[in-house]
């Protein structure tokens, strides 16, 4: 569903595929808003984590995401989130979020909660957003619709460049096979293997392609 008319662009895939990187830069190139749809549900996995509270605990997760505040604003024009006030920025790719957020994304209720301030961001200005289920679940029905891919070697090598420890492929499972929005590609989205391009090189298939969809790019 289209929240407003605003543009929103979709660029899904899996971790490590590049897509954060290509988000943020074709966010710059068109001036729109850039949202990270991933690190909302890190910070709630931070917050899970820092309660005390089990990932496989789906019903004492729903509670605590229930009576959280959350604020979802905008910094130098990226999304930003705050649980309680405070900002779990420095904290999102710690190895023990890295392991427990595809568990706590795949609560029900987490993903209501924070589907709907995702699609808060596009009733007030154009946006790029990142993420597994932006062009299939959360924008369905924005014709600007990309899934970013890149072979599993290509995507542990850059996961390990980045000083990540997490397991693709076992990430690849959870998200893939998860009940509540899996990771899949949406049926009118461009597949684009970034194993071999550059991100300038990914941004420039993505403007070309937007613009034979008739979107206006100074």
């Amino acid at each position: 569903m289209r929240s407003s008319s605003h543009h929103v662009i979709a660029i899904d895939g899996p971790a490590a595929s590049g897509k954060s990187s290509v988000a943020q830069e074709l966010a710059r190139r068109l001036d729109f808003v850039y949202v990270n749809s991933g690190a909302m549900y890190r910070a709630v996995t931070w917050h899970v984590l820092q309660r005390r509270i089990a990932p496989e605990d789906t019903e004492a997760i729903a509670r605590l995401v229930e009576s959280t505040t959350i604020v979802c604003d905008l910094l130098k024009g990226e999304s930003r989130i705050l649980i309680e006030g405070q900002d779990p920025a420095a904290f999102l790719r710690d190895d023990q979020v890295n392991q427990s957020v595809s568990l706590v994304s795949s609560v029900p209720r987490v993903r209501e909660i924070l589907v709907a301030k995702m699609r808060a961001y596009a009733e007030k200005q154009d946006v790029v957003m990142e993420g597994r289920d932006i062009g299939s679940v959360v924008f369905p029905d924005t014709p600007y619709k990309f899934y970013i891919d890149a072979s599993p070697d290509v995507r542990l090598r850059r996961r390990e460049a980045q000083g990540q420890h997490d397991q693709i492929a076992a990430r690849d499972r959870a998200d893939s096979s998860r009940r509540n929005s899996p990771l899949i590609i949406a049926e009118d989205a461009l597949v684009i293997d970034s194993s071999n391009l550059t991100i300038e090189g990914v941004v420039g298939e993505i403007i070309g392609r937007l613009k034979l969809k008739g979107l206006v790019i100074n």
